[in-house]
């Protein structure tokens, strides 16, 4: 058995006056919303999403990735009801990241761009993928990788929890080892900065939340063009919540 350390922090960015990011974290839950709609919309559709993974019994889960399901399907249902009292709102939506934190493994619920990233002994690694054009273009050996961080329609969304609309969410489980870091951030870090930087700066402090100000510091270095949303989560022995693992080590040569 593991513990977590955690730090979060979210950012309008440098461009947008509102905030439509949301965050839930819990001791075993942690999750971004990315809200999609216009107006005050977005905004609606990622706190609906928050409210409904507050409302999870997850201690009673025998099965995480069932209960992670049955948490986007309640959420694209409010979200379809509150469409239906309300013309304007049709086409609101959000994306959804989600981690559920058994005591070794995480079980992940994944729909739309927002993002999970691992640095497991210094090594970045994107856990979650895409759910864009760009992205199914890569896949299908259309698009090259390169071309498609810069491609200007990349964050076109071709699956995310939105009123009126099927959902189809990613689940799987990840397992840990002792040291990994993992981040959950919305596109607004993601769109601007690259995976070599977002893995340089998680491994240059072990202060989970001087990291989070430092990725939230570089997208809007970036231009901050969208809302910044990042949780990292530091897996540590459960008798020492201070601990820090080699690679993270300020000191190391």
């Amino acid at each position: 058995m593991y513990a977590l350390r955690h730090a979060i922090g979210t950012d309008p960015g440098l461009r947008r006056e509102a905030n439509e990011d949301s965050v839930y974290f819990s001791e075993r839950l942690y999750a971004v919303a990315d809200g999609m709609g216009g107006h005050a919309y977005g905004e609606v559709a990622s706190s609906i999403a928050v409210a409904v993974l507050a409302e999870l019994d997850v201690d009673a889960a025998d099965d995480p990735l069932e209960l992670l399901a049955g948490a986007t399907r309640e959420i694209a249902v409010r979200l379809t009801d509150l469409a239906e009292e309300n013309f304007d709102m049709r086409g609101m939506g959000t994306t959804l990241t989600a981690l559920l934190w058994d005591g070794e493994r995480f079980a992940v619920g994944h729909i739309g761009d927002s993002r999970c990233y691992l640095v497991r002994a210094g090594e970045v690694t994107q856990i979650t993928r895409d759910h864009t054009m760009v992205q199914a273009l890569v896949d299908d050996g259309r698009m090259a990788a390169e071309q498609a961080a810069a491609h200007p329609g990349r964050s076109m969304l071709m699956r995310a929890l939105q009123a009126g609309s099927a959902h189809d969410t990613d689940l799987f489980f990840q397992e840990v080892e002792l040291g990994d870091r993992y981040l959950i951030c919305s596109d607004g870090l993601s769109d601007v900065v690259d995976a070599a930087e977002i893995g340089e700066l998680l491994a240059a402090d072990p202060d989970g939340d001087q990291t989070v100000r430092a990725l939230i510091a570089a997208a809007n270095a970036h231009g901050g063009p969208d809302n910044i949303t990042c949780v990292v989560l530091d897996v540590v022995p459960p008798n020492d919540p201070g601990w820090v693992p080699e690679w993270l080590r300020r000191d190391q040569s």
